[in-house]
């Protein structure tokens, strides 16, 4: 086997949200081909016991801490580089070193980024020759930031365009000097090849997936919801803005219209960290904010529609992916629809606003999904396989198991 160096952003495990999920399947497809070689940030403090989990996965291992306080101070320093701040927010000493030392103890001549601001820490060459550098930007953030700028008051609005335009500036650098540059959708890669056309020739994509095995319905799996409620439900991760944002716009515009015609509709808002604002939700009539649960498959499967009414988004949304594996009819916004590979209409709704959102949910409570779910479920077992997905990265990376051309 090859050794390959693999850097994430993130600790990717449990991969129990978004970059987290395509982190850890890419680091379980990548070690049934090579050695791997993990360094990873840890930030979240929980998730230092999965540390052993993922060292048995790998030939070695880094692992470090990353303070959110003391991580936005190092990124201050972005102001006077004229560089993003996030690439300062993940600046580290302790990472450098590491990857220098195990770049010169083990035979690697192929490395993956995972994130943008992780490419600070591969080099061109090392003293076996040139290094083979992936970068999976995944989304094109410096997009991301530009649309929080449009949405944000100013001192925010101001701060969030500069790193839009730093950002933008930094994704084509990187782009310019790595070998291979993948994204999570066809339509990611195209908005990235608008910013860096330099790199047009090299950026390519690959999908995310989904375990459909793991996310099945099952006869045998109880509800958690009351007998008299009628189900809507929101999964994510409850301090990420965009989410925060998704659902206080749900509760403000569709929720209370839904409940004039279905009153015993409930909005279960079902992710980890919910914010202050999201928890005060809970006090209006038919909201229920959860926080971490065990197992988010219940709430999916019995769940009357699951609904993705996100206003800002990039890349591919896993919560609208799992729903539609677990056969549920799923309601989107356009923001969440865009890269997934779905028939509007057959296999899930778009809505546009809140007017569209308040049809389609009267319309499915009132008339039922008429096989929408079923067909969601067949559309992800059919398109959304992780190990036919991720043979393209393995293709990016001149690993010998490969299929057919890159997209």
């Amino acid at each position: 086997m090859i050794e390959l160096l693999y850097l994430t952003h993130r600790i990717p495990y449990p991969p129990n949200k978004g970059d987290k999920i395509r982190a850890f399947h890419i680091l379980d497809y990548l070690r049934q081909h090579a050695r791997v070689h993990l360094a990873s940030f840890i930030d979240d403090a929980s998730d230092w016991q999965h540390v052993a989990t993922l060292q048995a996965m790998c030939a070695s291992t880094c692992f470090l801490p990353l303070r959110p306080a003391l991580a936005r101070l190092r990124s201050v320093s972005g102001w006077w580089r004229a560089e993003p701040l996030s690439v300062g927010y993940y600046r580290d000493a302790q990472m450098q070193q590491w990857v220098e030392q195990t770049l010169a103890r083990h035979p690697i001549d192929t490395a993956l980024a995972y994130s943008g601001p992780i490419a600070q820490y591969l080099p061109a060459r090392t003293a076996r020759g040139p290094l083979h550098r992936v970068m999976d930007f995944v989304d094109v953030d410096s997009a991301k930031w530009r649309d929080y700028a449009t949405s944000q008051p100013w001192p925010w609005s101001r701060l969030y365009q500069r790193e839009a335009v730093r950002l933008a500036e930094y994704e084509a650098a990187v782009a310019r000097r790595f070998d291979r540059v993948s994204l999570v959708s066809a339509a990611e890669a195209a908005l990235f090849c608008q910013h860096a056309p330099d790199s047009a020739h090299k950026t390519a994509h690959f999908s995310n997936g989904v375990d459909a095995e793991y996310f099945c319905p099952d006869v045998q799996r109880a509800s958690p919801f009351p007998a008299s409620q009628v189900p809507l439900v929101f999964t994510g991760a409850m301090d990420y803005w965009p989410n925060v944002q998704a659902v206080h716009w749900f509760c403000d515009h569709v929720l209370p219209a839904v409940r004039l015609q279905h009153p015993a509709v409930a909005f279960h808002i079902i992710g980890a960290r919910p914010t202050g604002p999201v928890q005060s939700l809970a006090k209006r009539p038919g909201v229920y904010v959860s926080g971490t649960v065990a197992d988010i498959r219940p709430y999916l499967q019995h769940a009357a529609v699951a609904v993705a009414p996100l206003r800002i988004a990039r890349g591919i949304q896993n919560k609208v992916l799992e729903a539609m594996a677990m056969a549920r009819p799923v309601i989107a916004s356009a923001q969440a629809l865009e890269g997934i590979d779905a028939r509007i209409g057959h296999e899930l709704l778009g809505a546009a606003d809140a007017g569209e959102f308040i049809h389609h949910i009267n319309d499915l409570l009132s008339t039922g999904e008429n096989g929408l779910g079923p067909a969601a479920r067949a559309r992800i077992v059919g398109s959304y396989n992780w190990q036919r997905n991720l043979a393209h990265v393995g293709a990016l990376l001149g690993l010998p198991a490969t299929v057919g051309p890159i997209p």
